[in-house]
């Protein structure tokens, strides 16, 4: 028979009451149904137990424990940064970067509290003072956060509340050849080359910055862009004129080259940038960037009719060659009868 009692116990703190029931006779083992410190409370359990067990029901005390706070974003942030082991390094720093604009207005709040509403208000308060592009930089990873949490509506993707600022698109003008000679000039030494070979390769700045030696092919006059640093995530070969690659693989002797050292050692693309900008002050040129220099190649190869993009009317795949280039094979002709 079902049965609910109260003992008594002594601790080092004082008395407690323990309230036990069983669910059958004495051969079922006593279950335990809380600890309290006075009687009052003992009995008050022991009598819901008692109803519990009178209604042919099994008490299920964890309707009895207190619910926990949800998590703050902040330390919902935390976690989720950690969790993120299958990106780059520079990937998660972006991240970081990106999550902390949030978390000064919204860290203290708990992550299942954050309505749609506070989302919109953190945009309109960062359009203030950032780019449209950074606001959703910002927006994409709060996203990511909710996801983490497990939050269900996301209130980073109610696209009827959170609005991105509207943001008129600046028209792209690469530098000419004047003004790049005018910067070049007043570059410091370490970074006139890196400039040179960004005109005339149209690399991408962190492409170059973590090129090495083990990509570089001497006798083609080529070096290749790994999948790991490639923006895209796919490697390609980038040709170079002869003279700049002559430059760049006299920077180090042959046999001194180690495959894993970076071509450009010690260069950083932040402060590169720098450089640029206090040059193009200093020549009172328009300011450009190192992406410009991208633009700018691109746009020399497509006045002089080079196709950028793959050629369409190749239908077949690309053949491997004898030495394992990849050749796409002409179209066939048509023969009329």
């Amino acid at each position: 028979m079902a049965s609910t009692w109260i003992e008594r116990a002594a601790t080092k703190t004082g008395i407690s009451y323990r309230v036990k029931y069983r669910v059958g006779g004495r051969e079922v083992v006593p279950r335990r149904a809380g600890c309290f410190r006075t009687m009052r409370e003992a009995k008050i359990r022991r009598d819901w137990v008692a109803g519990e067990l009178a209604a042919m029901r099994v008490p299920d005390l964890s309707l009895l424990a207190v619910p926990q706070a949800a998590p703050t974003l902040r330390e919902t942030a935390v976690r989720w940064h950690e969790s993120r082991i299958d990106v780059a390094d520079h990937t998660r720093l972006q991240h970081r970067s990106d999550i902390g604009r949030a978390l000064d207005a919204l860290g203290d709040k708990p992550v299942d509290a954050i309505a749609a509403a506070d989302v919109a208000a953190l945009v309109s308060e960062l359009a203030k003072t950032r780019k449209r592009e950074t606001v959703r930089k910002t927006v994409i990873a709060l996203a990511m956060v909710f996801d983490f949490a497990g939050v269900e509506p996301n209130p980073a993707r109610d696209k009827r509340t959170v609005k991105l600022p509207r943001e008129t698109k600046t028209e792209i003008n690469p530098p000419t050849s004047d003004q790049l000679l005018a910067v070049h000039r007043l570059l410091p030494s370490r970074y006139r080359l890196p400039l040179v070979v960004l005109d005339a390769t149209g690399m991408r700045l962190g492409e170059l910055e973590r090129m090495t030696w083990g990509d570089v092919d001497e006798p083609r006059q080529r070096w290749r862009v790994s999948a790991a640093v490639s923006k895209t995530g796919q490697a390609r070969w980038v040709n170079v004129p002869a003279e700049v690659f002559a430059a760049v693989t006299a920077l180090v002797a042959r046999e001194d080259r180690v495959p894993d050292r970076r071509v450009f050692q010690g260069f950083g693309g932040d402060r590169f940038r720098t450089a640029i900008a206090r040059a193009c002050t200093a020549a009172a040129v328009p300011a450009f960037s190192p992406h410009d220099l991208r633009h700018r190649r691109i746009s020399l190869l497509h006045l002089s009719g080079t196709p950028v993009g793959p050629d369409r009317r190749a239908r077949r795949p690309a053949q491997p060659s004898r030495d394992g280039e990849h050749v796409h094979p002409r179209p066939r002709r048509r023969v009329r009868d």
